[in-house]
């Protein structure tokens, strides 16, 4: 499997899945369901990632990351059927917790496969190309999403969705065998909490953890709440769907220049300064309802986050110990998903409280203590 083919079904699975944050909470709005259900929906995609980002780690490093990612882009096709056959409000439910599970082993597997294929001298290459591709995909997905609403219903765009991910699954099943490095590294301790203990012992290690999960958490929070903070003030599907891909055109934009940005400032300290920058941008989002405005802060947080994401993995990747870094990159998205599963609950029940604009102020605070977290320490 080269670089090329992983690029490929990296662009389908991460357009089905920024697309579907932007179906699901509009479908839910559509079908009647208060703030704090819809918390618990957007909850749904990150819960069982919680629990199994770190088990599905340990099977990439141990079994090799083929299965795992064929596997996992299947049950996204058939997370975006169910919804096409009964859109209704349960089967919301299921659909996003299969998502999450299927989502989170080929996450995690691709990863630790990009790593693994790839030299010292080409990883940070590699790592920022497939940052690239993230970010076309992310401005693809909601784009496309918010226009097939549009035009076509929300049963005709899961199916869509549904497709493009198939093809996804047609490129693995379609590549060649044997062109994977196997498992073979060290073995983690008994126990998946032994194992994360003894991972976040490791101070720079676990500084960049916690930048991780605040960059992931601003992303991915971003994708969910827009659409409903979109429609609260009067927007189309269409515009919504333009203001989240502004985030990905900053993305793509930030990160052809970070192979000099991080030679100028340095990996970490790039890190903290994009992390200031992204809590500062989510704090002046709510006060505006302009669309020409949103997309201004929004491109300005994708600045900020897409700098953010390539640099974590990056520094993941690079503190892992041997033989573990799926591992890491589970514990990573483990600290991640959890944040997901108390944040849109807590959320949830603010937004249905005291608005929407609590949820970006308080994700505006978790950015700022990332930044904090990985702030340049003198020597």
């Amino acid at each position: 499997m080269n670089i090329y083919r992983i690029f490929l079904i990296s662009l389908c699975n991460v357009i089905s899945q920024r697309a579907s944050t932007v179906v699901v909470a509009l479908l839910a709005i559509e079908l009647g369901a208060e703030q704090f259900v819809i918390g618990l929906l957007i909850a749904m995609y990150s819960l069982f990632p919680a629990l199994f980002a770190l088990y599905a780690g340990r099977i990439s490093d141990r079994h090799g990351a083929r299965l795992p990612m064929l596997l996992g882009s299947l049950g996204l096709v058939l997370g975006m059927l169910l919804p096409a056959a009964f859109p209704v409000l349960p089967v919301l439910f299921v659909s996003a917790a299969l998502f999450g599970m299927a989502y989170i082993f080929y996450h995690v597997a691709v990863q630790s496969l990009l790593g693994a294929i790839s030299s010292d001298a080409e990883r940070t290459r590699n790592f920022n190309n497939y940052t690239l591709i993230v970010s076309a995909a992310g401005f693809i997905g909601p784009l496309s999403a918010g226009f097939a609403i549009d035009h076509a219903g929300y049963r005709a765009t899961y199916v869509l969705l549904a497709l493009v991910a198939l093809v996804s699954v047609l490129a693995q099943v379609f590549a060649r065998a044997g062109a994977q490095p196997k498992a073979g590294g060290q073995r983690a301790p008994q126990g998946q909490l032994a194992g994360a203990r003894e991972l976040l012992k490791q101070a720079p290690l676990r500084r960049t953890l916690i930048g991780s999960a605040a960059v992931l958490t601003g992303t991915d929070l971003f994708q969910f709440y827009m659409p409903i903070y979109g429609h609260s003030i009067g927007l189309s599907a269409s515009k919504i769907g333009f203001i989240l891909s502004m985030v990905a055109v900053a993305a793509f934009v930030v990160r052809i220049g970070l192979p000099a940005m991080i030679r100028r400032f340095g990996e970490e300290a790039l890190l903290a300064y994009s992390l200031f920058f992204g809590a500062a941008t989510y704090l002046f989002f709510p006060f505006f309802t302009d669309v020409g405005v949103l997309t201004v802060i929004a491109f300005m947080l994708g600045l900020s986050l897409g700098c953010g994401q390539p640099l974590s993995l990056m520094l993941t990747y690079a503190r892992s110990p041997a033989g573990r870094s799926g591992e890491v990159i589970g514990l990573r998205l483990t600290i991640n998903n959890f944040t997901h599963v108390v944040v849109p609950l807590v959320f949830g029940s603010l937004g249905s409280l005291l608005g929407l604009a609590p949820v970006f102020w308080i994700n505006a605070l978790l950015l700022a203590g990332g930044g904090a977290a990985n702030r340049p320490r003198r020597t």
